[in-house]
């Protein structure tokens, strides 16, 4: 008898299943991405016990017929590919044909569809027992899915707490909305609405309603294109971050896509805006050519590789490099309650009887984002030179000043510069502010040619472990190019001959050991970071530190140079230099009447 044998279909699908259903997410992933490549308008998803009990959802799209109802649980069974060339030009969300019978085959499932000529209810119960009968004629699909993972133990025992699975569903589809901004989609769990979207197109509104009215009030639109790509969306202002790069929204093709390259890129134009291990607010839309493409490269199709991804790149940091620039992003001192979209609805829904019409809490709710709509935008301002300062600079000027001239009144606790303007009043981090003018100082002066080097009379001995005294070698040029003429010295040691003016005698052996402990560092060497890292830890050791007395002569020096950075308004690492009480702030504060 052959060892070899054809495994039953059933089997198959319990295989394929271990790769595309991992957990409560990945069922309802599939089953939003069919119902949105039927043409539905309108999804709802209800779930019990965050999806492990019973997961339902429900489509107004076009539905099937009873023939191609029972065909849908067969393997590689699908309406969207016809031919091999179809892999390459892929404009639906689902491609596969494995999702359903695997599906199918780790839980019970009851589906009732229509196309509008006929009704057909269908059951199966892990992937067997198929049972086939009428219902009604409503046009659309509604696919019930229970006891998942129940012929499979294993897998049901590394389901995460029900908590955990909520939120992957709850993250997964605030995703799907923000994709797919002209459907309506509803999320129910245990009977709680946690999610509601209108349909109406707005993307600005599915962000009030996914991440609350300030950080809504702090979004900037994006959009460009060229011959490959178009870019659209919402960028935030860099004082609204988050913890981890869930909050990097990136859409191709109104796919959800998780491509750690594009969040990188998106990462990257953030530099020195954010402090690290902080991520923006991003919801970045990107219409492409499938032909360009790739997204058949996991059962999950959530990643996807680009062909030409250096222009994409290149349109990315110029549009949100642009952007960033000629904002004002001096952080509002002020805070605010936050209420989200769905909080709104919550708390009008309990002012209204259970028989009330549900479009009265949604005329309600649009009237509440109209009125936040009226007071959105985006303070933008061009700033004329007005002083001579621009004259006496620490680095090269090619631009107006981002902050308007203040006036310094004083200092509080030896840190925080007080100034003031018709504007409001500020307050400055002495050091955050000083570091920030030195790192484009030293910046200017590495990439111009007057980058002046001193000759020691010493010279720095630095000795090293044998990979690392390997490592450094390779990069003797690196050095070199930026003005640390180095030789090696004997076993595992170098002598540093000169280095940059700029780096000054009092810190000089400490940086060049630090610059030295960069190129060793672990992990692929790219020079660009090297340089940057480099200058960072320079500025931070040269400059003015919180608690150093300085003189009001010194402060007006600091706030005046602050002004004409190329970023202001945070440090090199990601901190405020800056922040600011606007008049009317102050106003509310003390209750005072306008009118007065």
């Amino acid at each position: 008898m052959s060892k070899i044998q054809v495994m039953s279909e059933n089997l198959a699908n319990k295989i394929a299943a271990g790769e595309v259903v991992e957990k409560t997410m990945n069922v309802v992933k599939e089953l939003v991405e069919n119902a949105i490549d039927a043409g539905s308008s309108e999804i709802e998803v209800i779930l019990k016990d965050s999806g492990v009990k019973e997961i339902t959802v429900i489509d107004n799209g076009i539905g099937m017929d009873r023939d191609d109802a029972v065909l849908a649980f067969s393997r590689h069974a699908t309406s969207k590919l016809k031919s091999v060339d179809d892999l390459f030009n892929i404009s639906s969300l689902g491609f596969r044909g494995e999702a359903l019978p695997s599906i199918a085959s780790i839980s019970n499932i009851r589906l009732k569809t229509s196309d509008g000529k006929v009704g057909t209810l269908l059951t199966m119960s892990g992937g067997n027992d198929l049972k086939v009968s009428s219902c009604d004629l409503q046009k659309g699909t509604s696919i019930t899915v229970t006891d998942l993972f129940y012929n499979t133990p294993v897998r049901l025992k590394y389901l995460k707490n029900l908590y955990t699975e909520l939120s992957n569903i709850v993250e997964y589809l605030d995703k799907m909305a923000l994709a797919h901004s002209d459907i309506k989609f509803t999320l129910y769990n245990n009977d709680k609405c946690l999610l509601k979207t209108d349909g109406s197109g707005d993307l600005l509104k599915v962000i009030y309603s996914i991440y609350g009215r300030n950080i809504t009030k702090k979004m900037i639109p994006i959009s460009g294109e060229n011959d490959d790509y178009y870019v659209s969306g919402y960028i935030s202002f860099p004082e609204v971050t988050k913890s981890n790069k869930s909050s990097i929204n990136t859409l191709v093709n109104g796919r959800v896509i998780k491509n750690n390259e594009l969040n990188r890129i998106i990462s990257d134009c953030y530099h020195t805006y954010v402090h690290k291990g902080r991520y923006p607010v991003v919801v970045i839309n990107i219409d492409v050519d499938p032909i360009l493409i790739d997204i058949n490269i996991h059962p999950t199709k959530m990643d996807i590789k680009f062909s030409k991804l250096d222009e994409l790149t290149k349109l990315l940091k110029g549009l949100i490099d642009d952007r960033l620039k000629t904002l004002t992003l001096i952080p509002d001192a002020n805070t605010r309650e936050v209420s989200s979209f769905n909080e709104v609805y919550s708390q009008i829904s309990h002012d209204i009887d259970d028989d009330e019409d549900e479009d009265i809490i949604t005329e309600k709710m649009d009237k509440q984002y109209e009125e936040f709509t009226l007071d959105f935008s985006v303070q933008e301002e061009s700033l004329n030179i007005d002083d001579s300062i621009a004259d006496d600079l620490p680095f090269e000027v090619d631009a107006e000043p981002r902050i308007k001239k203040m006036n310094v009144i004083g200092n509080i606790f030896m840190t925080y510069i007080i100034c003031s303007n018709e504007d409001g009043m500020y307050l400055v981090d002495q050091h955050a502010a000083a570091e920030r003018i030195n790192y484009e100082k030293f910046l200017d002066k590495l990439t111009n040619s007057n980058n002046t080097i001193i000759d020691l009379l010493t010279p720095i001995r630095i000795e090293v472990s044998n990979v690392n005294f390997i490592k450094i070698r390779e990069h003797l040029d690196v050095l070199k190019e930026i003005g640390i003429d180095t030789e090696e010295f004997g076993s595992n040691t170098f002598i540093v001959r000169s280095h940059p003016a700029w780096i000054g005698e009092d810190i000089a052996n400490r940086e060049i050991n630090n610059i030295f402990e960069l190129i060793a560092k672990e992990g692929t060497f790219s020079k660009e970071k090297f340089i940057d890292t480099a200058v960072m830890s320079i500025a931070c050791h040269s400059s003015v530190k919180a608690h150093d007395y300085i003189s009001i002569e010194d402060m007006q020096w600091i706030v005046d140079n602050i002004r004409y950075c190329k970023n202001p308004f945070t440090c090199p690492h990601g901190r405020p230099t800056i922040i600011t009480y606007t008049k009317d702030d102050i106003d509310k504060m003390f209750k005072r009447d306008y009118n007065e």
